[in-house]
């Protein structure tokens, strides 16, 4: 099903759209903050703009906030305007893990990530719905820029279907006619498990998209990548951490459930991945 305008009024739907075509002129914009895509029209209100930005990041921060307690930006707005979507939603008041984590004592650490662990507990609980397996929060596609080739992936009927796509339709360890390594034989065998349901993921838990005052998670946001995934999906995408924050990988085993076997299957997918 495709993800649905949130709110989106003739007013709301114009005023940021002028506001944006303001940006382009150079003194205007520099009357707000900007981090990457997302603009700070005050300091309870922001805006998220790109070509890449889907409506689906909107219904998952709904969605996230009507079934958990987990702290995500509420969504004001969300809309499609020549092919580009705007989500107004709040700003929230911390400050980026990243910023000046490695200066934060044991103790600070400790306590942040203590308190992390249970968001995520209460987001792998949310039931599945029926007839769900790998697709974002409306069952559309599931977006991940860290994917091969194409931008969009799925739905998908089953976690087999989701794998098959991985491992480019291959049921045997060979490539045009190339033997692959034995290694790809193993990953076509753990692929091919018996899996349980998928659970709801954020897919990208970086400490550049958890907020913290304090000692206190105050916000989880971009969560264009979340949706119904396997089981392991956000451990093993949280381990391969941006090339900005290469420390967090050894904070990853602290917060979340560790899949060290499909850790080490990622790893081998993702060096075929790049041969193909």
């Amino acid at each position: 099903m495709a993800s649905q305008p949130i709110n989106d009024g003739f007013f709301i739907r114009w005023a940021i759209i002028l506001l944006y075509k303001l940006f382009s002129i150079q003194w205007f914009s520099r009357l707000f903050e900007r981090a990457g895509p997302v603009v700070f029209l005050s300091s309870r209100v922001c805006v998220k703009a790109t070509g890449l930005t889907s409506l689906a990041e909107a219904s998952a921060m709904r969605f996230v906030a009507e079934n958990t307690t987990i702290p995500v930006p509420k969504v004001y707005s969300a809309f499609e305007h020549k092919g580009v979507v705007y989500i107004v939603m709040e700003r929230i008041d911390g400050h980026l893990l990243t910023d000046g984590w490695l200066h934060r004592t044991p103790e600070s650490r400790s306590r942040i990530l203590s308190s992390l662990r249970p968001m995520i507990q209460q987001l792998r609980q949310i039931p599945a719905p029926a007839g769900c397996w790998v697709c974002n929060v409306d069952g559309g596609p599931i977006y991940d820029p860290r994917l091969p080739g194409v931008k969009d992936w799925g739905p998908f009927p089953t976690i087999d279907d989701f794998h098959r796509k991985l491992r480019l339709d291959l049921d045997e360890p060979v490539y045009c006619g190339r033997p692959l390594g034995e290694d790809f034989g193993r990953l076509i065998s753990f692929h091919k498990r018996h899996w349980s349901s998928p659970v709801f993921t954020h897919g990208d838990l970086s400490s550049l998209n958890i907020l913290a005052r304090g000692d206190e998670v105050v916000g989880i946001v971009d969560w264009e990548t979340a949706g119904w995934m396997p089981p392991y999906w956000e451990y093993t995408s949280a381990w391969h951490v941006n090339p900005y924050n290469p420390f967090w990988q050894e904070e990853v085993d602290r917060f979340l459930e560790p899949f060290p076997e499909a850790l080490e299957m990622e790893v081998i997918r993702r060096k075929y991945n790049a041969d193909f």
